[in-house]
């Protein structure tokens, strides 16, 4: 079983502005699948994908609704969809009352995009609120191809917030894209999780299996970032890691089912 938890979904009417606004601005990576809802599932069949986790970003008060009622319009049996607030939104706590009440099960922050840092004061309430409400919390982490640094979500800030959390939290991209020296060095071994996207071609071979020795596999997700990375891929990465089997199937699925209580 495959369960990437890390991918992206967006509304048939919006999807081919925004992938052509965000490859371009990453400098023109080519996307893996066409960002629908269609493209995913045919890409999960293709790449032997049983569960994908559909992340999706509110990028401003207004639109924050309308991303939410998309992210339940598409949650089913094999796509597990997170909401989103914007974090500046005066309804936003409220908003995380209605993601809950939607059935979704977490929410995605992107700093670069919602103009913030994981350690700001201001985010404090909307941690306590998601925890209260038991929703999951997934963070972009580190570096973003389409924005300059300083960047908001980086493992010296995030190990300010980490122990704030009563329910889980997850740093994609190995704890911080192009940072991982970082991760290993602030976020390795804390109670958070990582997830696995974009390892592939960024994290050095070396440096990913202290990481994985320091955090411990109970801890991570194997993810791909789709359609911006490739399933295949990163799935090698991590089956050249020298882990028992025992350990690959904790990362490739069942610390995933755990953590979405499928």
């Amino acid at each position: 079983m495959l369960i990437d938890f890390h991918c992206h979904v967006f509304p048939e009417k919006i999807v081919e502005r925004a992938i052509n606004l965000l490859s371009v601005n990453a400098g023109g990576i080519e996307p893996n699948y066409d960002g629908s809802l269609k493209g995913l599932k045919s890409y999960m069949k293709e790449q032997g994908v049983d569960v994908a986790v559909a992340l999706s970003i509110a990028t401003n008060a207004h639109q924050m609704a309308s991303v939410n009622n998309f992210a339940a319009s598409i949650n089913s049996d094999n796509i597990v969809a997170f909401g989103s607030v914007y974090p500046d939104a005066p309804d936003a706590l409220d908003e995380l009352e209605r993601i809950k009440e939607l059935g979704l099960v977490g929410v995605k922050f992107h700093p670069e995009c919602q103009a913030f840092c994981v350690s700001d004061e201001k985010m404090m309430p909307i941690y306590k609120k998601i925890g209260e409400l038991g929703l999951i919390t997934i963070f972009h982490a580190g570096g973003d191809l389409g924005y300059l640094p300083p960047y908001g979500c980086m493992p010296e800030d995030a190990v300010k917030v980490v122990d704030l959390f009563s329910s889980p939290v997850v740093f994609a991209h190995w704890g911080a894209y192009y940072y991982p020296e970082k991760t290993y060095e602030y976020l390795a071994g804390r109670n958070c999780y990582f997830d696995t996207s974009f390892g592939y071609g960024t994290v050095p071979k070396p440096l990913a299996e202290k990481i994985v020795e320091k955090h411990g596999v109970d801890k991570l997700l194997f993810g791909s970032d789709g359609p911006w990375s490739n399933v295949a891929r990163e799935k090698r990465y991590i089956e050249l890691l020298g882990l028992s089997q025992e350990e690959k199937d904790l990362i490739f699925h069942k610390n995933a089912e755990k953590l979405l209580k499928l």
